[in-house]
């Protein structure tokens, strides 16, 4: 099982996890109830139950690079580009917007 904390502008926001079944989403039950809570994106609006999905959802699919910047990942880290929560998970910590990945320590 992979897991990393799903973070908006610095805030801790869900959790996204990788098992036999597919994936999960799951908003943190503070940052639900905090003031300023917000989607981390239009197809996963604030709701207290997960989502869940076969294939990784394509709004954290979208956080992965492509092209040239994917090789680099791939080659580096020796991850299959077929392995999205990987790559996810090595290339997502800091990336272009409010959204950032930091996986779980204890997850695997």
């Amino acid at each position: 099982m992979k897991s990393a904390s799903v973070f908006l502008h610095s805030a801790l926001a869900g959790v996204i996890t990788e098992n036999e079944d597919g994936y999960s989403f799951q908003y943190d039950s503070a940052y639900l109830r905090s003031d300023g809570a917000q989607p981390v994106s239009l197809t996963l609006p604030l709701s207290p139950e997960p989502y869940r999905s076969k294939v990784l959802f394509p709004f954290f699919d979208g956080l992965i690079p492509e092209g040239w910047l994917l090789e680099i990942a791939e080659q580096s880290w020796k991850i299959d580009r077929r392995d999205r929560m990987s790559l996810l998970l090595a290339c997502c910590k800091d990336c272009i917007g409010a959204v950032s990945i930091v996986p779980l320590q204890n997850a695997e």
